[in-house]
């Protein structure tokens, strides 16, 4: 194996680490063994824990924005942006680079982890307004509907069958919650 697929499998094995386990939690031991080498090899390719884990950052951000780009191809205004939060939906199914980057957003309070989280997040910020071409307040309510969108994938809120819950399903084209879909779910002591 080249240096540089060995450098992919240890990001794959680290992303799976981190995942589970964020910055502090995991051990260079651990990513080590799951990649298949030694410890000081590990640190031959990534000098430290947390140049490791800035790279998996750097990777995540990297995987939105090739998502985004492709997923809305030629397309701009809303359709680029249903296209790129259709995109974000499916992107979420995989539960190791949602929780990532949850990791990362809370190892900001490390400056060099905030630098590049925010670097990572103002490329696809960016990259959404140049697309779309949309103004700038629909781009703030994108962008807060996918830390929502965050948040229920982390929790596994698709799983649970509950009124509060029905708007996880996803959003309508216009980028609105499917609410009026749930009318027939009965309001908290409503009979069923």
């Amino acid at each position: 194996m080249s240096a540089e697929e060995r450098r992919e499998a240890v990001l794959e094995a680290a992303l799976a680490e981190f995942a589970i386990r964020g910055l502090a939690g995991t051990s260079t031991e651990d990513v080590a063994r799951r990649a298949g080498i030694s410890q000081p090899y590990l640190f031959r390719l990534f000098p430290t824990k947390k140049a490791l884990f800035l790279a998996l950052v750097e990777r995540c951000y990297q995987r939105i924005a090739a998502g985004f780009t492709a997923a809305a191809g030629d397309m701009t205004g809303e359709e680029a942006l249903h296209a790129m939060g259709e995109e974000y939906h499916r992107l979420l199914e995989d539960r190791t680079l949602l929780l990532l980057q949850l990791h990362a957003y809370a190892a900001c309070d490390d400056p060099d982890i905030r630098a590049a989280t925010r670097a990572g997040f103002k490329r696809l910020w960016m990259l959404v307004e140049r697309v779309s071409g949309l103004p700038f307040d629909t781009v703030v309510s994108f962008f807060g509907m996918g830390m929502l969108m965050n948040v229920a994938a982390a929790m596994d809120l698709a799983a649970v069958d509950e009124r509060w819950t029905c708007w996880v399903t996803g959003v309508d084209a216009d980028g609105a919650f499917p609410v009026a879909d749930h009318d027939d779910v009965p309001a908290p002591g409503q009979a069923s």
